[in-house]
């Protein structure tokens, strides 16, 4: 009898069919379970470490054994004539086709139900209406919240030392961030609260331009290890005090003052939570105060922020290396740093400060928004990315940051309509956050939605006016749009030299001015070769240049060029989609 035969009759191939099938469920349901229970990322590693280990075992005790009515006996003490293994393997038949069916049946509703999103979308807190005008930015769909809605204003520095007031400021945030872990509560985004910081206005006034139903504020009064917090709910509509109360403490006590702040709002609201209410995460007053200082000059944006905020958060981890808090909040500094440094410098010290903070705690939601920053931006590992996203998104459903994050990788990888979806989610939760609506912009651009991008970088530029790159935005949609007049005077209007070069270059040759837009394209090059690759290559491609822009999007790929994530539909480089090198550089770059 041959070897094959021999392993057909004892039901070897059926078992290890059935086991196959029975693992690849096992581990479906542990990747949809794992963060919906706030597991470890390790947890799914383990077990399909431990289920590839069981193939082999389960392979050899079906050769070895045979199930008789009499229970399990070794194949050898069978007689031959008595042997049920034809019973046993039509009953493994059944249990795999029932099996089969499960998994084409979860295969169907993951490819067609969820419409590719699951790699990167997280739960909406409402249905979504397009609107055009009213209170709403043009161009953004609004969304009719299921939730109560809350934003957090800076508590009052009330202390004598105008110095303290990055710890009112911080305690406010940190707040903010408490409350935002409440997957029932949708709570305004720190930048659009932060934005009323020291002037007069009216809570009904905050309610209908944030879209909240209430507002919670306070104050900070600190001297030396004593500290006096005031807290007060109040409900929009009513204008009235839902729950107010102060408390007098330590220092030590900052961080139960905070959890008893949450809890007071959630009984207030009638919040009926379906998992435990959020906690602050601990260290010593000092290393908490020197972190709150570091994340008020982080907020600032600028490089000499930047510089000053490392230098403190550094200290305060030198206090308590223990504090994951303060190792994410390295972990942004060193990524923010990458866009105006150097690359190969900043992505792996930020990757080793966000790994720490991991190993601290596994369930802080923008370490792993960070994570998949670095994977996408550095590594041009798009998988990795969208496993760290999905993770940031279970963790952290109603960060705006991190929507904004989930928005720029399905931009990057081509889901353009996903990418508008999750930047007007994001924008719901951050009404005034400028790098949510460029992306958001980018989205509608790409998408061929040309009119809700001109709206949409109009809107950025009413937020923030000095802004530089914002009228060459704004530039580049009109074009396409076929008003080259309009577009150069945007052009025109935009203080970046480089992206003001660019712009010319592109509309002068839309014009049919060749001479124009060459000395525009030589002045790009002299004063913006080492960080304007990409953009070269934009021209040169636009103006049909074949081989000058695939020489200058080597370039971009050598200096790791951030423009390479407009490469899947930047309109200035159709002319190279039916060029093979095209698809040479899609693959060097992960795409």
């Amino acid at each position: 009898m041959s070897l094959f035969v021999e392993l057909k009759r004892r039901n070897v191939f059926r078992v290890a069919i059935a086991y196959v099938v029975i693992a690849w469920l096992v581990l479906q349901a542990g990747d949809t379970l794992a963060p919906a229970l706030r597991l470890p990322d390790w947890v799914n590693s383990v077990l399909a470490f431990f289920l590839l280990l069981g193939f082999p075992m389960a392979v050899f005790f079906a050769w070895l054994f045979e199930i008789t009515p009499q229970g399990l006996k070794r194949e050898k003490d069978v007689d031959r004539e008595k042997s049920v293994t034809k019973a046993t393997g039509k009953k493994l038949d059944r249990i795999t086709i029932v099996l089969l069916a499960v998994a084409l049946s979860y295969f169907f509703w993951e490819s067609r139900l969820k419409e590719g999103s699951e790699l990167y979308s997280q739960p909406t807190t409402g249905q979504s209406q397009a609107t055009a005008g009213g209170d709403g930015a043009p161009g953004v769909d609004a969304s009719i919240a299921a939730f109560h809605a809350i934003a957090v204003l800076p508590f009052v520095n009330m202390s004598s030392d105008t110095e303290q007031e990055y710890f009112s400021d911080g305690l406010s945030e940190e707040l903010l961030n408490l409350l935002a872990k409440i997957p029932e509560l949708r709570v305004t985004s720190r930048s659009s609260a932060f934005s009323y910081k020291g002037k007069d206005f009216k809570i009904s006034e905050i309610g209908r331009e944030l879209n909240v139903d209430h507002v919670l504020e306070g104050s900070v009064r600190k001297s030396g290890n004593k500290v006096r917090i005031t807290a007060q709910l109040i409900d929009v509509d009513q204008d009235a005090h839902l729950w107010s109360e102060t408390w007098d403490r330590t220092l030590d006590d900052v961080f139960v003052i905070q959890d008893e702040i949450a809890q007071a709002v959630v009984e207030a609201l009638k919040i009926r939570l379906l998992g435990d209410a959020p906690r602050s995460i601990k260290t010593v007053p000092k290393a908490y105060s020197l972190y709150l200082q570091a994340r008020h000059f982080l907020s600032q944006r600028s490089h000499a922020g930047f510089e000053r905020a490392e230098s403190i958060i550094k200290e305060a981890l030198a206090i308590d290396p223990a504090y994951a808090p303060a190792w994410v909040r390295l972990g942004l500094i060193y990524t923010q740093g990458a866009l105006i440094g150097d690359p190969d410098e900043a992505f792996p010290l930020a990757r080793d400060a966000v790994n720490k903070a991991l190993q601290l705690d596994a369930n802080i939601g923008m370490a792993h928004a960070l994570m998949s920053d670095i994977a996408m931006r550095y590594d041009r590992d798009f998988a990795a990315a969208n496993r760290y996203m999905r993770r940031a998104l279970a963790l952290a459903p109603g960060d705006a940051e991190v929507l904004d994050q989930a928005a720029s990788l399905a931009f990057l990888i081509g889901d353009f309509d996903e990418a508008i979806r999750l930047g007007n989610e994001a924008v719901e939760r951050d009404p005034v956050f400028t790098q949510i609506y460029l992306g958001l912009g980018y989205g509608y651009f790409f998408a061929g939605r040309l009119d809700d991008a001109i709206s949409t970088f109009r809107k950025v530029i009413e937020l923030s006016p000095g802004s530089s790159g914002l009228n060459y935005y704004l530039g580049c949609v009109l074009l396409v749009n076929g008003d080259a007049d309009a577009a150069l005077a945007a052009m025109e209007k935009e203080t970046l030299g480089g992206f003001q070069f660019t712009g010319r270059a592109l509309v002068y040759h839309a014009l049919g001015n060749k001479a124009q837009s060459d000395v525009e394209l030589n002045s790009l090059i002299e004063v913006w070769s080492d960080s304007g690759a990409y953009q070269i290559a934009t021209v040169y491609a636009y103006k049909g240049e074949i081989d000058k822009a695939f020489e200058w999007l080597d370039q971009a790929i050598e200096r790791r060029d951030t423009g390479l994530a407009l490469l899947r539909g930047d309109p200035f480089l159709d002319n190279l989609r039916d060029d093979p090198r095209l698809d040479t550089v899609m693959e060097r770059v992960g795409l």
